[in-house]
């Protein structure tokens, strides 16, 4: 197999994988009182309520052990990371019994 083909099949296996796994990483070594720039589309514009603001900061004070924070910063914070870790399994599961399954069946 051509080194690029190996390049693209890890590259499509492995990359959901990495992003929700970095993504968590990062969000538990925030610093969950930062005021920083948001990239919310919707802040930008000016309006005043997002569903989707406070996300990250919520995730982030639950990873700091803050739960009532975490629950003020959104109440689906705590929903978030157990869907994210739900998909972060499933994804390592499939991805390991792929692994371990023989292209050939063996005669």
């Amino acid at each position: 197999m051509p080194f690029e083909k190996v390049i693209k099949s890890y590259f499509s296996i492995y990359f959901e994988l990495s992003v929700w796994i970095t993504a968590l990483i990062l969000l538990a070594f925030m610093a969950p009182t930062d005021n920083h720039a948001s990239l919310c589309p919707l802040n930008s514009t000016g309006v005043a309520f997002c569903p989707g603001c406070g996300l990250g900061h919520s995730i982030s004070w639950l990873f700091h052990g803050n739960i009532s924070a975490s629950i003020k910063s959104h109440p689906l914070g705590i929903a978030a990371v157990f869907v994210l870790l739900t998909r972060i399994y499933t994804l390592i599961k499939y991805n390991i019994s792929d692994i371990s399954k023989p292209n050939k069946p063996i005669s």
